[in-house]
């Protein structure tokens, strides 16, 4: 029997991250999952603990992690605010977050991937830009950058990298209190995005149709593009 693939998925704990890893596990991967709040998803899932807002701590996990066949950067924050009340604090957390952990964990990962291997970075259809979330927006629009420089220093590898932007999805952040400035709208279709919607799209990306996709952004988002 050959040895299931394993995968690193950030953001483990709750919403399109656990979603992810639950998907992957169905689907026969190992997961090793990545975040603050302890998690248990199985046998095929190890957790450990680290700040990804804290260059350091994503450092010191990032070099001690086994050999990945995809990694999905899945953990995320929004903090909304309009012009005139804008605080770089908020600005400098996301970044640290949505980039900057991104960066430092495919940084450690890449090269000891095998070819053909699979990275996949959750963005947002708010990257186009959203009235009182141009912090936020601004964030995952450089997620796209990583995303598409990315692909295009590992295609001669085989490796693909996509990125993935959900609208507005039934995860713990519409609740969070840090982005009460702009309530979430319902999408033209009726209804919020479901995390197992972006997790299917991210197990096409992570499987075997998934070789001939990348540099690529698949707005799931119920409609509110429209």
């Amino acid at each position: 029997m050959p040895e299931p693939r394993h995968a690193v998925v950030t953001g483990c704990s709750s919403g399109i991250g656990q979603a992810i890893s639950r998907s992957l596990i169905s689907d026969g991967w190992r997961v090793t999952g990545l975040s603050r709040t302890e998690t248990a998803l199985g046998p095929s899932f190890a957790w450990k603990r680290v700040d990804l807002g804290d260059a350091a701590d994503v450092a010191r996990v990032g070099t001690g992690l086994p050999s990945a066949d995809a990694f999905v950067h899945a953990a995320g924050l929004q903090r909304t605010a309009r012009l005139g009340t804008l605080e770089p604090e908020a600005l400098q957390e996301m970044f640290a977050v949505h980039v900057g952990a991104a960066s430092i964990l495919a940084d450690r990962l890449v090269p000891a991937m095998p070819d053909g291997a699979r990275i996949v970075l959750i963005g947002s259809r708010t990257a186009a830009g959203a009235a009182g979330k141009s912090h936020y927006a601004s964030t995952k629009a450089a997620v796209l950058g990583l995303g598409r420089s990315w692909a295009k220093e590992l295609a001669p590898r085989g490796i693909t990298v996509n990125v993935v932007s959900p609208g507005p999805t039934d995860t713990p952040m519409l609740a969070d209190p840090a982005r009460v400035d702009v309530p979430p709208v319902v999408p033209p279709l009726g209804h919020l995005v479901d995390p197992e919607d972006v997790a299917a799209v991210v197990a096409l990306l992570v499987g075997p149709h998934g070789r001939s996709i990348t540099g690529q952004d698949y707005v799931i988002c119920a409609g509110a593009s429209l």
